[in-house]
């Protein structure tokens, strides 16, 4: 698989919420970062973050793109169980056939229409 394909593979996982296929495209020493969680381990991450789709009503990709040899960029846009909509951004690193390191962006708000 590319790169792209194992970030969106992962994607999918967290969406199907198939913890399995999650914890294997993700490496032993997997890093995840966000505004809420600073350089948190593979465990940490799948039992903290992985979890948190029941709150989604949809998560769609955007874009995809690779950005340098190891990196991939995600842009995706959500629909919150209460309403609120929200883009984020991402940037995975893959080595190997695995994520290695996750970094998140949070975005605003985006108004209905």
């Amino acid at each position: 698989m590319s790169n792209t394909q194992i970030v969106q593979a992962c994607f999918d996982a967290y969406l199907a919420q198939d913890r399995d296929t999650a914890a294997a495209l993700l490496a032993d020493d997997y890093v995840f970062t966000s505004p809420q969680d600073d350089h948190i381990d593979k465990a940490a991450f799948l039992e903290r973050c992985f979890p948190t789709a029941a709150r989604l009503n949809w998560q769609r990709l955007l874009a995809i793109a690779d950005i340098a040899p190891h990196n991939v960029f995600i842009f995706y846009e959500y629909e919150l169980t209460t309403g609120e909509r929200h883009r984020n951004t991402e940037v995975s690193t893959v080595r190997e056939g695995q994520l290695v390191e996750t970094q998140v962006f949070f975005g605003g708000a985006v108004a209905p229409g």
